[in-house]
């Protein structure tokens, strides 16, 4: 379901308002409309940057950005991604605002322990509705890596599951999951 512009307009600008405040909540436009994000959690972050240094590590003409803004007008939406990964070559060409979807090689999420159906339900919905070609989610809660290949724009065709303390290949990465904590 799409967000109409004007709509869409009002709460990019609410969003921008709360996003500033001493706090720095992270905020995203989701099918419901606004979705605070909690900070993340030690075990989170530091899943997050390790997948980060992962990614540049294998493909230095990739950068991998963390909590950026990633927004898709036509669709109503905008998501902040623990992990987003891009050509080189493509960063100078994104809008000052948000990067645009059809950029993104590759988006991560590291599962949060109080929102979790907003990585399993509602991102998989979004990123295969912008054309994300592939889509990591890292649990900590359960342990796992699911790699989602093939959008078709409202879910993702391919999915594989991993345990944790195995390697993951994504695309033309292979993600080392052995030393991500669990979430106690």
């Amino acid at each position: 379901m799409s967000i109409d512009p004007a709509t869409f307009a009002r709460l990019r600008e609410i969003a921008d308002e709360l996003s500033a405040l001493p706090a720095k909540p992270r905020v995203e436009i989701g099918p419901q409309g606004l979705v605070m994000m909690m900070s993340p959690t030690t075990p989170h972050g530091f899943t997050a940057m390790n997948l980060a240094r992962q990614i540049m590590a294998q493909t230095p003409d990739m950068y991998a950005l963390m909590d950026t803004d990633m927004q898709d007008a036509v669709l109503g939406r905008l998501r902040v991604p623990d992990v987003m990964v891009l050509p080189e070559d493509l960063i100078e060409e994104q809008p000052e605002e948000a990067v645009d979807p059809r950029a993104v090689a590759l988006v991560i999420e590291v599962v949060s322990r109080s929102n979790p159906e907003n990585d399993y339900r509602d991102k998989i919905a979004d990123y295969s509705a912008m054309g994300i070609p592939l889509y990591l989610i890292v649990d900590p809660g359960r342990g796992t890596a699911q790699v989602l290949e093939e959008p078709d724009g409202t879910t993702y065709r391919k999915i594989r599951t991993f345990d944790y303390g195995q390697e993951v290949p994504v695309g033309r990465w292979l993600i080392d999951t052995g030393r991500f904590p669990r979430y106690r």
